[in-house]
C-alpha cells in the first residue's frame, strides 16, 4: 500500500507543479464534495478504528459553503452516527477562492443514543489545484492532500 500512496502523491505533485488553475469562484467549490482519497492523518485514524464504536465508517464529506464562508468535515457511521467538525472559512485572497483560510469552529461525535461534544483545534489552509465539474484535488498547510468528487448526497 504504501507504494500506491506514494505512486499516488507522486502524480498529485504533477497535477500541482503544472497547474494553472484559473481563479476559482465561491459558487464552484460550494458543494457536497464525497472524499476519494486522502493522506488526512486524523481522517485515516477514525476511518480505520471504527469498530470501536461498534460500527463501520461510511462516507465522508466536506461539505463547503463559500458564501456562508462555512466548511463541515464528516464521517459518517452507519446506519446514524456520524463525526462532524465545523469550521469558518475565507478567501485569502480577496473573491480567490484557490487558496482558503479556516479554523475549527466546534466538533460533535454523533450515536444513536449520545452525541459527545469535543473541543475544536486547527486552523490552516486549503489550496484547491485541480477542480472541475466532477472532481476537486486539494492540498492543505499540514502537507496533506485531499480528491473529492462533487454530489448531491450528503445528509
Amino acid at each position: 500500500m504504501p507504494e500506491k500512496t506514494a505512486k499516488v502523491l507522486q502524480i498529485l505533485r504533477n497535477i500541482d507543479a503544472k497547474s494553472c488553475c484559473p481563479e476559482i469562484s465561491a459558487e464552484s467549490l460550494t458543494a457536497d464534495w464525497k472524499l476519494l482519497w486522502t493522506t488526512e492523518k486524523e481522517t485515516l485514524f477514525i476511518l480505520q478504528r471504527a469498530g470501536v464504536f461498534g460500527t463501520t465508517a461510511g462516507d465522508v464529506w466536506q461539505v463547503i459553503n463559500a458564501k456562508e464562508q462555512t466548511l463541515n468535515n464528516i464521517i459518517e457511521f452507519p446506519p446514524s452516527g456520524r463525526f462532524a467538525v465545523a469550521a469558518s472559512i475565507q478567501p485569502a485572497t480577496n473573491g480567490n477562492y484557490n487558496t482558503v483560510n479556516f479554523k475549527f469552529e466546534s466538533a460533535e461525535l454523533v450515536t444513536p443514543k449520545w452525541a459527545i461534544p469535543v473541543p475544536p483545534f486547527g486552523q490552516g489552509w486549503f489550496q484547491t489545484v485541480y477542480i472541475d465539474n466532477e472532481i476537486r484535488i486539494a492540498k492543505d498547510s499540514r502537507k496533506d492532500w485531499l480528491i473529492v468528487e462533487r454530489s448531491t448526497r450528503c445528509p
